[in-house]
């Protein structure tokens, strides 16, 4: 039996069903994986950038906890975390994505299709 995502330090249940969606199953996936590729493919996934959540997850593979981040290894880490922002986009959503939901929601309407 592997154990699961959310039995690394600061990763609650809620972390397992996020994990699963990018393809994680497990906490040895993640622990192989490292940090960076793991958040890049949960904002690939369609997860939310949210920092405080990337470097809770850093502190946690360290066996830390999240809020001893501080100075200058948060700030490292914060350009880290706008890095893999940057490399996947802003939201993680592709761009045909983020139209069939306006269209979902009534702000936009495509026609012809």
């Amino acid at each position: 039996m592997t154990d699961p995502v959310s039995s690394i330090r600061n990763l609650g249940p809620a972390s397992d069903a996020a994990f699963a969606r990018a393809g994680i199953h497990s906490a040895d996936e993640l622990r192989d994986m490292g940090a960076d590729e793991t958040y890049r493919r949960l904002l690939a996934a369609g997860s939310r950038p949210h920092f405080i959540g990337y470097y809770a997850m850093v502190m946690g593979l360290q066996g830390r906890p999240w809020n001893d981040c501080t100075g200058k290894e948060k700030a490292e880490l914060r350009a880290r975390f706008d890095a893999l922002k940057a490399e996947i986009g802003q939201t993680g959503m592709s761009e045909r994505k983020m139209e069939t939901i306006l269209d979902e929601i009534g702000i936009l309407r495509q026609t012809g299709r």
